[in-house]
């Protein structure tokens, strides 16, 4: 089971805000559907069950983007829970390579499997093949799945930008910080 908070909690907003206020006001972009799904994806990825929710045949957990792609492309997989992979992968490697890039020295290290995978090229192939599922029950995240993939690097720059946001709250307290918020 996944651990869920809710979209009222205040770290929602502030994930919610965050979003907003850099793709809006500094990045010019207004695709709301967009913003949500990417202030969604940092809520969910606070939790680390939800950063590593695959899990192989056995039961093994998924930690590398490498042994996700074998999973996913199983020939035992069902087209579904082929979708659902590839639209993790896309999230794994846009969470990572946008919020926490210094991490990637880790998860690409040369013992690693994922050494010689490239987050930015597999995160938009995965969005891409997330997005061709476009039938109920997806029909209505597919064309978010598309952009993603095809604004896959400037999703990755804001939200570099959304972190040194978050950051900013640090440096110069909530309640100054929060007067320049949208919500």
């Amino acid at each position: 089971m996944r651990a869920h908070i809710p979209s009222g909690h205040p770290l929602a907003r502030l994930f919610s805000a965050l979003t907003q206020h850099t793709f809006m006001t500094e990045l010019g972009i207004v695709d709301t559907r967009l913003i949500d799904y990417l202030s969604g994806l940092l809520v969910r990825f606070v939790h680390i069950d939800n950063i590593f929710p695959l899990r192989s045949l056995a039961g093994k957990r998924l930690e590398e983007v490498a042994e996700m792609l074998a999973e996913a492309e199983a020939p035992y997989r069902k087209a579904s829970s082929a979708r659902e992979f590839h639209r993790h992968i896309g999230d794994f490697t846009l969470f990572w390579s946008g919020v926490y890039p210094e991490a990637l020295r880790v998860l690409r290290a040369p013992t690693r499997k994922d050494h010689l995978i490239d987050y930015c090229m597999q995160g938009k192939r995965s969005y891409w093949i997330a997005s061709q599922y476009d039938d109920e029950p997806y029909r209505e995240e597919a064309p978010v799945l598309r952009r993603l993939s095809e604004q896959f690097e400037l999703c990755v720059y804001g939200l570099s930008r959304v972190r040194k946001e978050w950051e900013n709250i640090d440096r110069e307290g909530a309640g100054r910080f929060s007067s320049r918020l949208i919500c």
